[in-house]
């Protein structure tokens, strides 16, 4: 398969979807939500007056509930902490990727799917691992389609092309011998900027296969209104592996990496009190609105199998599984014809350990 052929078809299809709305709240105006959860951070942060980095903006406003770490570390003060006044902003894959190209967005979360742009010039760097699953595959309960052996010839909705659902989705068919080049007519893929759409195109019979961030494709599920066909936490290729890791420019890498080590301390922190608090981490996002979700009991277990790390996590061999998930998906990329560069070597050049101490 021709890497060049489907990064194009690729490109032309994000060209002709409209870009989000970039939509933006400043963390220095952030009301307190330590009452609720117990966290004194915040009414600390707020009276900063004084940020050591100033304004940047991360993109955090994506409706996943799989963010809660960075909605987290703003409603609970950790960027402000270490010296950030966060814009939360709407932003899709090729906003992302430029941001992070010129230093405008300093840090993102991602999966592999940035492992082709980084070959292709993408000035950046995995610097952290941020969490597991959290996307699910879709079909109407009365679907024949069971496995990724009866996605041929079918049509699968995605949030948007290029993104991770797409890029997982692109590896789970070409390792069961399908192509997910466009080209090829073996499966088709739709952009749907919003979950919701996507979800009712699956059940207008628009498309056959919903990609799904959660929770929404959860909720259906619970409800009875699809079956899932794949589920990232627990398909055996992805299970136990990152779904998203944290990427750092490399022009605020090589010119301020103070700066990075300081906005993964905030994640951190963020990651470590989701791991104590999963209950009143799903509280504050589902009642700041960063997902739409009203069976907390569901959020909740949803929060629990990302695999949040614990302080003691942190200070073990973090990194290292960090780096070893990075070597495993650029060999998977690889094998399946979407690298071209040396495995082991570019590997090497995509992770950089960064020293949050």
């Amino acid at each position: 398969m021709k890497k060049n052929s489907i990064m194009a078809a690729a490109a032309a299809v994000v060209i002709a979807v409209a870009s989000l709305a970039s939509c933006s709240v400043s963390e220095a105006n952030s009301s307190e939500t330590s009452g609720s959860s117990g966290n004194n951070n915040t009414s600390t942060a707020a009276k900063a007056t004084d940020y050591k980095y100033g304004k940047i903006d991360i993109p955090g406003k994506d409706g996943a509930l799989c963010g809660a770490p960075i909605y987290i570390a703003y409603e609970n003060g950790y960027f402000a902490e270490e010296g950030f006044d966060v814009n939360l902003i709407s932003a899709d894959f090729e906003t992302r990727k430029i941001g992070l190209n010129n230093g405008t967005i300093p840090i993102v979360n991602g999966d592999f799917q940035f492992f082709p742009s980084i070959e292709n010039g993408i000035n950046v760097k995995v610097v952290d691992g941020l969490h597991e699953g959290c996307i699910k595959f879709a079909v109407k309960p009365d679907s024949d389609i069971k496995t990724v052996e009866d996605l041929k010839g079918k049509k699968i909705g995605v949030d948007e092309i290029g993104g991770t659902p797409h890029q997982v989705a692109s590896l789970w068919l070409e390792n069961a011998g399908i192509s997910a080049d466009p080209s090829n007519g073996e499966v088709t893929f739709l952009p749907y900027s919003d979950g919701n759409l996507e979800f009712e195109a699956l059940a207008n019979g628009e498309i056959d296969v919903a990609a799904l961030w959660d929770p929404l494709g959860s909720i259906h599920e619970k409800a009875g209104d699809v079956k899932i066909i794949f589920d990232l936490g627990k398909d055996p290729y992805f299970a136990d592996h990152f779904c998203c890791f944290l990427y750092a420019s490399n022009k605020v890498l090589e010119e301020n990496p103070d700066e990075v080590a300081a906005l993964l301390r905030a994640y951190r922190k963020a990651q470590e009190w989701i791991y104590e608090n999963p209950e009143e981490a799903v509280d504050i996002i589902v009642n700041k609105n960063y997902a739409s979700i009203e069976d907390k009991e569901l959020a909740v277990d949803l929060v629990k199998s990302y695999g949040y790390p614990s302080a003691d996590e942190h200070s073990g061999e973090w990194d290292s599984h960090v780096e070893t998930d990075v070597k495993y998906f650029v060999d998977g990329l690889a094998k399946i014809g979407y690298l071209k560069s040396d495995p082991d070597q570019f590997a090497k050049d995509i992770y950089q350990k960064v020293d949050v101490n």
